[in-house]
């Protein structure tokens, strides 16, 4: 049978699975720690045993983030990673997470915010670690009220610092490296094994997290080749989904109806599994010239 015909609507439950090499690498407090003393070197008595884990499970939408959370004593500190395409909604992102992080905190340390004691507030920090090719990118800090409210006074406001790389050698810097490496050896092997096992070897031989890949190889091989094949399946089922949207044209002959069904699965599909109306466009095979146009569409039928 082909292979593509055993993809069905139930496979797409795998590409929300919450997992990477990102989230793998920082389950582990070791590099955490690392990461907290990247981001704080004066930190220098912080200990793993003052690390507390808040990372969420894909709280917001369907679709893979690389969300991080965590208290070290009373900073709250989260990141997230931006890959491939820019975006400003991370601030949004940011502040739905903190909102569920801070209720959590609330609800498990049992302290009533009903009482007229002053409650602890973690204060918090908030990351975006960018690690797309777009090297035009020099914002370094995104927030709620330059980004989204015309630099307008409102009863709250959300800064988060970008992190496009770090100090030579540092978790954060590792990281990025890997990030590169893997990403040219996709565009030499494409996605395939070959990419993978390239990727790690190099790591391993210029001492990029080393230690991690040292130590979790097979999961880190077993994470990425199953990355691709839930890329596979995302392909798929949006190329699907045009050629239904296509044939329902012809069969009914209600081209502008089909072109409304067309962009309301548009929407679903950035909204339920996180992707860019750009990436979208892309796998549908539309051509580039014709982006522009299906924007606008998008913003007028909102």
């Amino acid at each position: 049978m082909d292979r593509e015909k055993n993809y069905h609507i139930d496979d797409m439950a795998k590409y929300t699975i919450k997992d990477s090499v990102f989230t793998s690498l920082f389950s582990d407090k070791k590099y955490i720690l690392q990461l907290y003393k990247a981001l704080h070197p004066e930190a220098t008595d912080i200990t793993e045993d003052d690390i507390t884990s808040v990372t969420l499970e894909n709280i917001l939408m369907a679709g893979q983030f690389n969300d991080l959370g965590f208290r070290v004593n009373d900073r709250l500190i989260i990141l997230m990673e931006c890959q491939n395409v820019w975006t400003s909604n991370i601030v949004i992102r940011m502040l739905l997470y903190m909102a569920n992080t801070y209720h959590n905190y609330y609800t498990e340390n049992e302290i009533n915010l009903y009482s007229t004691k002053k409650a602890n507030f973690p204060k918090p920090e908030l990351y975006m670690l960018y690690t797309g090719n777009d090297t035009n990118k020099t914002q370094e800090i995104i927030s709620l009220k330059d980004d989204f409210l015309n630099g307008e006074e409102s009863s709250i406001d959300v800064r988060v610092k970008v992190i496009y790389n770090s100090k030579k050698g540092d978790i954060i810097s590792q990281y990025i490296m890997f990030t590169k490496i893997y990403n040219e050896q996709v565009k030499i092997h494409g996605r395939t094994r070959e990419a993978v096992l390239e990727t790690i070897r190099i790591c391993k031989d210029e001492g990029v997290l080393r230690d991690y890949l040292a130590s979790k190889e097979k999961e880190a091989i077993s994470i990425m080749m199953t990355l691709f094949d839930k890329e596979y399946v995302l392909n798929t089922y949006l190329k699907d989904m045009a050629k239904e949207n296509r044939e329902e044209g012809r069969e009914e002959g209600r081209e502008e109806g089909s072109a409304n069904t067309l962009l309301a699965n548009i929407r679903s599909i950035m909204q339920n599994l996180g992707i860019s109306l750009e990436k979208a466009l892309e796998v549908l095979n539309i051509p580039t010239s014709d982006y522009a146009k299906y924007e606008e569409l998008l913003k007028q039928s909102v």
